[in-house]
């Protein structure tokens, strides 16, 4: 049964792993991989001597480390709110209707979110304009999508992550509330010494695996959700979409594959790091 997905992993994660070393060479495509001369590190030089690199990389790690404390505390806040209700239905009202921008394709939630803040006939933006007298530009000041985009991914992904942390929260021994209820523990205390303590490791591992991709921006949130207008390219411009236009624009493989390998060496450092750190303060936390 395992034999599918064993293959699937072969072909599409391990063969193409050849393709690093096109990071160390100055890649001609009609020498091939192989056949290209080395040039040891000038494609990481170029990356980190041009101009963008400060720029990228403040964006690709700000957003990302925003966005994942961000998505933590309301996901959590969410699960212990859903682990309150007692009427099923309901309940599954909730979760269905949170759960359901999870489908939705960046695409789609870029036509959406574009409906709502077009400076021309845009819900928000005429909303705005008619109440402060002045127009909001959406897509020609880059300073909105510092929150935009945070908001934009939490609306997308809370439903899927809080599902996971109220699992975890469905595991927990219902005696305990009860005997804080007798010992006369409010909701809020219930929630503070039992509910929290008992998710405290899954929420650890979710983190360590986040901050671990800290350098690999989501490219469909930061290249269909703005609609990579280049005005906005101060704050949404992050190491993910900057790759993509260098292939597409440029075709400059060497310099994409160097900022890919350090992408995931970058990960690497930061996941036994994190795990590391996670470790030291309680042993359960860990990762591995």
């Amino acid at each position: 049964m395992t034999l599918p997905a064993v293959v699937k992993i072969l072909i599409f994660s391990y063969l193409p792993l050849i393709g690093i070393v096109i990071a160390f060479k100055d890649y001609v495509p009609r020498l091939g991989i192989l056949g290209s001369p080395w040039n040891g590190l000038e494609n990481f030089e170029f990356f980190f001597k041009s101009s963008d690199a400060w720029r990228i990389l403040r964006n690709t790690i700000g957003l990302n480390a925003l966005i994942i404390a961000a998505e933590l505390v309301v996901a959590v806040s969410m699960a212990l709110l859903l682990y309150e209700i007692s009427n099923r239905k309901a309940l599954k009202a909730y979760q269905s209707i949170m759960f359901f921008p999870y489908f939705f394709s960046w695409v789609l939630t870029g036509l959406m979110l574009t409906t709502l803040l077009n400076p021309n006939n845009g819900i928000v933006s005429r909303l705005i304009e008619d109440m402060t007298g002045r127009e909001a530009a959406f897509y020609s000041e880059p300073w909105y999508w510092i929150v935009i985009l945070p908001l934009v991914s939490i609306w997308k992904g809370t439903g899927f992550s809080s599902l996971i942390y109220y699992s975890a929260l469905m595991g927990i021994d219902k005696d305990l509330f009860e005997a804080a209820e007798i010992d006369g523990a409010t909701k809020l205390q219930a929630m503070r010494f039992i509910s929290l303590p008992f998710l405290m490791p899954i929420m650890v591992m979710l983190t360590i695996l986040a901050v671990g991709h800290i350098l690999r921006a989501d490219f469909g949130l930061f290249y269909f959700v703005p609609r990579n207008v280049s005005a906005l390219y101060p704050v949404t411009d992050v190491l993910d979409t900057y790759v993509f236009r260098a292939l597409t624009v440029n075709g400059n493989f060497t310099m994409s594959a160097a900022v890919s390998v350090f992408q995931s060496f970058v990960g690497l450092v930061l996941i036994l790091g994190t795990n590391r750190l996670a470790k030291m303060y309680d042993k359960e936390y860990g990762l591995f």
